[in-house]
């Protein structure tokens, strides 16, 4: 397992992406875990934490006797992984959800509940103004299971069922994914890869404007079947072309930080006005709610809606002051470093996942202030002012918050313990090994390959880190352009953010589903494979013919 080859510190490890010495048996051992864990929760209905102990258990055993990684290194990537799903991920699902909940508490939630309601009582135009559009814009400025989160407990404040929210949302939050966070993962794809970022964002801009006209269709036919679809599509054309043309057009013209977020404001002006001169012929409510709903609701004065939605408000500000890169990149001044002791450059990559033996880094960042869940916070802080609520309220509030949120933290910290075990130990390699060995068909994979990542690690960000560099070279080998099936590996990996086990854990503590991650999965499953197989014919149409 040591070696000392090339000057290597002698207490290192190489990773052995074919431990079987049979890459056919090596995958099936990969996927162990994975079909686990789909099992665990498709067919067992297992709740999501007990789900994600045990396929993070079974990770590290196989990384340890069938990998050959040392215990103690296969132990610490799991507890690392773990650290990082409390922070910063648990640390913004935390706030967000607490966000909500502050509102619903000082009772401006149905003032918000009223003035969406006086734009349309139908849920179908409901899903499309916060499910798809307001929700791209978190995804776009923030990323990193933000979005989901207040999206999917908004709706839930509207009166959507749980899972219905939880799941819409996800289906939903598929098409800016790509261009999440500022373009971090485009970004991350350009630096993996050495290729030109632009040239990265005007491949996926063009696929997921693409995307982005169809999945406001697919997203009320998975709600109200296709004739609820068809009485709403002058609304869902409205969303959608001015989503996916924006879309294109500045990922094509001005680069990947933007197109989400531009995308995202135009649809939701374009629908918002739009809903102001059209209505459709029948409101669409669901089966336990009553007709009477229509017409009923509370009149409210400019300043009261301000009010209520002064929380959401103050949260964009926040968000975009966060997202700033000047703004970013001061704060990260005061990230606290810490280097994983028995870990940190002490595995190391090999050929072909990099060009030449590479120490994998593995460096813990404590971003107390530049975390995205410390700008919710704060803003959640000063709405406790605007909304007129007591410290004292305010105190106990987030305390019953964080109790109610103990298991949807314990899941996401076992799933992030399972992708950093997969990622250490090679499992995941193993798998992106096997997609490369596709041939001519390779451009087909590279989306699913994308998938595949963002399942394992919850982020397009870390997939694209994970595999970019494989995408790449494989692509040059078989003579197709590496742009690309690098960009389809991130516009791929949209589809695979509705079935993150990261996801799912986020999803079920914004709506009150703790436990029942296995049913949201259950309802996102469905979609989730459709839509990345209907990206990966769109790649491979694309490489025959760039």
């Amino acid at each position: 397992m040591s070696t000392k080859k090339g000057g290597i510190h002698p207490m290192t490890w190489t990773q052995n992406y074919d431990p079987m010495g049979s890459l056919l048996m090596s995958t099936v051992v990969a996927l162990i875990p994975i079909v686990y864990f789909f099992w665990a929760l498709a067919i067992k209905k297992m709740k999501g934490h007990i789900a994600g102990l045990t396929t993070v258990a079974l990770t590290v055993v196989i990384a340890i006797f069938a990998y050959g990684m040392p215990a103690g290194m296969a132990v610490t990537s799991t507890v690392f992984g773990g650290f990082t799903g409390l922070w910063p991920i648990g640390w913004i699902v935390i706030n967000a959800v607490f966000l909500y909940k502050l509102t619903v508490k000082s009772g401006q939630f149905d003032v918000i509940r009223s003035s969406i309601s006086s734009l349309t009582t139908d849920r179908r135009l409901q899903v499309l103004l916060i499910a798809f559009s307001f929700n791209g814009f978190i995804e776009g400025a923030a990323g990193f299971g933000t979005p989901v989160a207040i999206s999917a407990a908004l709706l839930v404040g509207l009166g959507f069922r749980p899972l219905f929210a939880a799941g819409l949302c996800m289906i939903a939050n598929t098409a800016p994914v790509a261009f999440g966070g500022i373009g971090i993962p485009l970004i991350t794809a350009a630096k993996t890869t050495g290729l030109p970022v632009a040239e990265i964002a005007g491949v996926a801009a063009l696929q997921l404007g693409i995307m982005g006209l169809i999945v406001p269709f697919w997203v009320i036919v998975a709600m109200a079947g296709f004739r609820g679809a068809m009485e709403v599509l002058p609304a869902i054309l409205v969303s959608g072309i001015t989503f996916g043309v924006t879309m294109w057009a500045t990922g094509t013209f001005v680069g990947p930080e933007l197109p989400a977020i531009a995308a995202s404001i135009v649809s939701l002006v374009a629908l918002a006005l739009f809903l102001k001169v059209w209505h459709p012929k029948s409101i669409f409510l669901f089966a336990d709610e009553g007709q009477e709903k229509k017409g009923t609701n509370v009149s409210y004065s400019l300043g009261q809606v301000i009010k209520a939605w002064s929380p959401f408000i103050v949260l964009t500000g926040f968000i975009i002051v966060w997202a700033m890169p000047a703004i970013k990149t001061a704060m990260r001044t005061l990230n606290v470093v810490i280097p994983v002791e028995g870990l940190n450059k002490l595995v190391i990559q090999a050929a072909p996942i990099v060009a030449k033996p590479t120490p994998y880094a593995a460096v813990y960042t404590f971003d107390w202030l530049a975390a995205a869940g410390t700008g919710i916070l704060l803003a959640a802080f000063l709405s406790m002012f605007l909304v007129r609520m007591s410290f004292g309220d305010w105190i106990r509030l987030y305390g019953q918050n964080l109790k109610e949120l103990m298991y949807p933290l314990i899941t996401i910290s076992c799933v992030l313990g399972f992708a950093f075990i997969a990622n250490y130990s090679g499992m995941s390699a193993t798998m992106g090994l096997a997609a490369a060995k596709s041939g001519k068909v390779f451009p087909f994979m590279a989306p699913i390959l994308g998938w595949l990542g963002v399942f394992l690690t919850g982020s397009d960000t870390s997939s694209c880190a994970l595999f970019g560099n494989l995408q790449k070279i494989t692509a040059e080998q078989i003579g197709v352009n590496p742009v690309l099936t690098v960009a389809g590996n991130a516009t791929g990996g949209v589809a695979g953010k509705m079935i993150s086990p990261q996801s799912l854990a986020v999803a079920a503590g914004a709506t009150g589903l703790v436990g029942q991650e296995s049913e949201i999965f259950r309802y996102t499953l469905k979609h989730s494979i459709p839509m990345v197989l209907l990206i990966s014919l769109m790649t491979y149409v694309m490489s025959l013919m760039m």
